[in-house]
């Protein structure tokens, strides 16, 4: 296996920085994610598909979201992402994607003991086995929704929200009369929940 250069290790030490920075104390639900993406960009960033379909389904569950700053809200409601793999793997060949795959389970399972989320949504399929050994060895025991990567294909986009937004309006519903503070410092209105049947209503 190639070791990583001075460049990407660089950059994999930036993104690592950026995402602590929107480490909920209490995660409520731990979604998980397959790496960060070759193009460079990243969820915590807020320049990614993935970003944009997870802001989307939050902003069904949640309409006083759009109010805010995404990440913030994301991160007040008690949401954290992570990684399968610290380093982006989309663009390697199939065997070292695998393999470096496998590599991230001890990692994750590390998370998952350290962090202790309710709920953990993986949103690549092709990961949920890697995912599911990790729970196994972290001995986590909660709700787990598996979900199709909301990427080019409509129906996986919507595949996607119609699964994730009754999970957030569920699990997240003790923070919804919990007030959240704007970047400037300045009390938010509260964050309502919306029935899932209006959210079909509008597909």
């Amino acid at each position: 296996m190639k070791k990583q250069s001075l460049t990407s290790r660089s950059a994999s030490l930036a993104r690592e920085r950026l995402r602590r920075r929107y480490r909920p104390a209490d995660v409520r639900i731990l979604f998980v994610g397959e790496s960060p993406p070759a193009s460079g960009r990243f969820f915590y960033r807020a320049d990614s598909g993935l970003y944009r379909a997870i802001r989307d389904a939050f902003e069904i569950a949640f309409p006083g979201i759009k109010e805010t700053d995404f990440l913030a809200s994301f991160q007040a409601l008690g949401c954290y992402l992570v990684d399968l793999c610290g380093i982006p793997v989309d663009r390697m060949e199939p065997r070292r994607r695998k393999r470096t795959c496998q590599d991230g389970e001890l990692r994750l399972s590390r998370v998952m003991e350290r962090l202790r989320p309710k709920c953990i949504v993986t949103v690549v399929r092709s990961i949920e086995a890697n995912v599911r050994r990790s729970r196994r060895r972290a001995n986590w025991d909660g709700n787990h929704l598996e979900l199709p990567y909301p990427g080019r294909w409509l129906r996986h986009r919507v595949a996607f929200t119609q699964a994730l937004v009754p999970v957030l309006a569920k699990e997240l519903s003790i923070v919804k009369d919990r007030q959240m503070r704007k970047p400037n410092g300045r009390l938010r209105t509260e964050v309502t929940g919306k029935k899932y049947s209006e959210v079909q209503q509008h597909d």
